[in-house]
């Protein structure tokens, strides 16, 4: 693998990573959100990988000329919504409330979901670095060149 597809892996990591850490703080704001557009409280969402190839000019000549599959790197397969019951707590005066006094709330763990921001966030971290390393070898080749 060439340095400067190890860029496009670890570029395709961050971008991945980003987005689940965007749907995860979507689901920490509305962890007690009883009250959606669609109706009924919010459904928790979660992000599911997947690798795939990355492509570039001349790794798709390299591919076609050995056959051999480019890099793989990582993209979004989908983004799922919880389909589960919705929580169940006792608050007869709000506003959401049923007749006998139950509110559905999302059924999501906010401390559960600051674990998985972190490790998104570790995630993207660790490209990040991967990107700057390959970076670096690559000024210091071209360096080594003058």
């Amino acid at each position: 693998m060439s340095l400067f597809q190890l860029l496009s892996v670890s570029g395709s990591g961050m971008s991945a990573q980003r987005q689940r850490a965007e749907v995860l703080v979507e689901n920490l704001a509305n962890a007690e959100t009883t009250r959606t557009p669609d109706g009924g409280p919010y459904r928790r969402r979660d992000v599911i990988f997947e690798s795939a190839e990355q492509t570039t000019p001349f790794s798709a000549v390299y591919a076609e000329n050995l056959e051999a599959s480019g890099p793989q790197g990582v993209k979004i397969a989908d983004i799922i919504t919880d389909n589960r019951e919705p929580e169940r707590r006792y608050v007869p005066g709000h506003p959401d409330a049923d007749e006998s006094g139950y509110v559905a709330f999302p059924r999501l763990n906010p401390a559960e979901e600051m674990v998985d921001l972190m490790n998104a966030n570790r995630g993207y971290q660790a490209n990040a670095a991967a990107f700057t390393a390959a970076r670096d070898m690559i000024l210091r080749s071209i360096d080594l060149m003058k």
